[in-house]
């Protein structure tokens, strides 16, 4: 996560020899899935079927080369043939298809260097409006249920807290810029950096374009805006007095947009939020829970009536958080989706509670990391017809259709003119019994081309973040490159995961690092045992969550050859004290003072076993990390060098939590790691 003293530049530059030495390919070897691939990739997402379930609009993503970003460009489908066709592509980033009621225009957002802006494309003309000039860029836009008007979010700058007012500078002096004042507990956030002063509130704009009208006001910040028939809004926000310090709390609010009287549908302690008005407009269906001040619970299903009178769980059996919220078209049923044990899908749900499967196989979004992540929309047809992005482990992401409970149908090939004609990765999976009390973990080998379990290849164990997230065997670009390097490269979801139910996620409440330490082991153990890999050739990295567990582990055991951690928590007092997420982390994680309690916090920090560490360990971060901080690797990396333990510190300049997000970030961080354990492989 964070550098110092001798020198960020030269660790990086000479660890970028490292990696090149480590993964170079050999002449005409023109199979290996090697580092500038990563810029050949493409996938689809955020598929939007029209109302007739005749046609899909959705973002085929590819990497920009020269501006190392990702870009997005909207194409359409035929549903019925299959004609793939460009619908908005050249011009700025597009993104956040949204189609008319009437399925005869669509929204959609751009991001240039003009700024943001909101179109709508009118698609029997081909005409595209912006509808306004927006001072920052609107989000969540959503159609009213007449398609007359367009409600969205968007940030409004305030004025910032000043105790002096400083002179002014005669003309052409060099003065130092202004000091900052900030009088918020939350005065950065990560991939924002120091955040403006000033809260994001809902707006409405004629959907053929003219003055933004704002429809919520105050210091409290509203979004997720959502229609009631046309007149009203449903909107989430936390305008309590306490919000800086109880930053989960968020309720369902009512907006007449006559009055613009705002009233308060939900008060639980807890979020709620979410909302979705069933098509009749009399019941709203959110998402939520009980606080129950831990770590992590599962977000439930809920129903009320119209006034926020009647308020009832869903589904209370079904043990599976839910998100993406649609209705079906007759109202008498939902559609979300849900994790389940590495997979997600679209699950249908009465409202007698009934859930059952409508589409398994989502996801493929996240490159990086095999992350679960996928989108889908629903027709409003009488028998409803389901997009969704199709997750596999060759590809990522592709668009597909079916219908609620039958199989899917892959409309889309973006990848097939480059990944057919490579060696990919086959995944395996497995399931191995933790050690620690017989707990069934599941995990995921990615096997070398022309792999042979004969016991000689080295190993790389992933660890993800989160903690609360999960794997799954979908395409991952960074254990492709480690499985092209000849790395057998597993992945597991150990407890704390998510998409095992509650009980299995919360085993880690209040002992993280603890027995998920065991589940990882356990399965190293097993491949061990079966031969996959070299017992002397055995590697560890991981990110965020999967960082601490990196070094937490070299903290424990030296049975590793080299480790990587990457953007880890190393000491949760000052995560606690410093970090974008610090009210939750004292309040819901550790949920102790760290004045009062210092054990609570320091006994899981790996800090405490430095003095155990000898395996050579590099710490990684982004230079705008303030999920976790560049001084939480910088301390492991300064404890280690006066431990007198093997290590180098890569810092990523511009980069925040998210360090693999411009393609150049994702090749530096893999093949970095690999020159790493290159130089400490003893098969190499």
């Amino acid at each position: 996560m964070p550098s110092f003293r001798f020198t960020a530049n030269l660790i990086a530059l000479s660890l970028a020899a490292a990696a090149v030495v480590a993964t170079a390919a050999e002449p005409g070897d023109t199979r290996r899935f090697t580092a500038e691939r990563v810029f050949d990739l493409e996938y689809g997402d955020d598929p939007q079927i029209s109302p007739n379930g005749e046609t899909i609009v959705y973002v085929r993503q590819s990497m920009d080369r020269l501006a190392d970003r990702v870009r997005g460009d909207l194409w359409r489908i035929d549903v019925a043939s299959g004609a793939h066709r460009p619908l908005v592509t050249g011009g700025a980033s597009a993104g956040g298809p949204r189609w008319s009621p009437d399925g005869q225009r669509l929204l959609y957002t751009t991001s240039g260097k003009g700024g943001p802006e909101l179109h709508v494309l009118y698609l029997d003309t081909g005409d595209s409006v912006s509808l306004a000039q927006f001072a920052s860029g609107p989000r969540q836009a959503t159609w009213s249920p007449d398609g007359q008007t367009i409600a969205f979010a968007m940030f409004i700058k305030g004025e910032a807290p000043r105790f002096a007012t400083p002179p002014s500078a005669p003309e052409g002096a060099e003065w130092s810029e202004p000091v900052r004042v900030f009088d918020d507990i939350t005065f950065r956030f990560d991939g924002q950096g120091y955040l403006q002063e000033g809260a994001t509130h809902v707006f409405t704009i004629p959907a053929d374009g003219g003055t933004p009208r704002q429809v919520t006001r105050g210091d409290a910040d509203f979004g997720q805006p959502a229609w009631l028939g046309n007149g009203t809004l449903l909107v989430v926000g936390n305008p309590n007095d306490d919000r800086d310090v109880d930053p989960i709390e968020d309720d369902i609010f009512a907006v007449d947009l006559g009055s613009l009287e705002l009233t308060r549908l939900t008060d639980r302690d807890g979020p709620d939020r979410s909302p979705l008005a069933s098509p009749d407009g009399e019941t709203i269906a959110y998402l939520g829970y009980d606080d129950e001040l831990k770590s992590w619970q599962q977000t439930e299903l809920y129903l009320m009536d119209a006034d926020g009178g009647n308020p009832r769980r869903l589904a209370a059996d079904f043990d599976r958080e839910f998100s993406n919220l649609a209705w079906r078209s007759d109202g008498r049923a939902l559609y979300a989706l849900v994790e389940d044990a590495g997979d997600m899908r679209v699950v249908e749900v009465g409202l007698d509670g009934d859930v059952s499967t409508a589409v398994s196989g989502v996801g493929g979004t996240a490159i990086g990391r095999p992350y679960a992540g996928g989108a889908y929309s629903v027709s409003s047809a009488r028998r409803p017809v389901i997009a969704y992005t199709m997750a596999s482990p060759e590809r990522p992401a592709e668009i597909a259709v079916a219908n609620a409970g039958g199989d899917g149908r892959r409309l889309t090939r973006l990848n097939d003119d480059l990944l057919a004609h490579l060696d990919i990765a086959r995944i395996e999976e497995i399931h191995v019994p933790s050690s620690h009390d017989g707990l069934e973990i599941e995990a995921w080998v990615a096997l070398p081309p022309g792999f042979e379990k004969d016991g000689s290849h080295p190993m790389i164990l992933e660890i993800h973040g989160g903690p609360f997230a999960m794997y799954g065997p979908t395409f991952s670009a960074e254990i492709q490159r480690y499985a092209a390097e000849g790395y057998v490269t597993v992945y597991t979801n150990p407890r704390g995961s998510s998409g095992y139910g509650e009980a299995f996620a919360q085993e880690i409440d209040l002992a993280y690092p603890g027995n998920d330490y065991d589940d990882l082991m356990s399965v190293v153990d097993h491949l061990v045992a079966e031969g996959y890999v070299d017992e002397e050739r055995l590697f560890v990295t991981g990110g965020s969550g999967g960082g601490i567990l990196t070094a937490w582990i070299v903290g424990k055991t030296d049975r590793f050859a080299a480790a990587a951690s990457i953007k880890p928590v190393i000491n949760w007092m000052t995560m606690a004290l410093s970090a974008d997420i610090a009210a939750f982390v004292k309040r819901h994680w550790i949920r102790a003072e760290p004045w009062e309690d210092p054990a609570a916090f320091l006994d899981r920090s790996p800090i405490m076993l430095v003095g155990n560490v000898t395996t050579p360990t590099l710490v990684m971060v982004g230079e705008e990390d303030w999920r976790t901080p560049t001084w939480e690797a910088e301390q492991f990396y300064t404890a280690l060098k006066l431990r007198g333990v093997e290590t180098a510190l890569v810092r990523v300049p511009g980069a925040s939590h998210y360090i693999a997000g411009r393609p150049s970030r994702l090749i530096a961080k893999t093949d970095n790691i690999m020159g790493w354990f290159g130089k400490f492989d003893s098969g190499r």
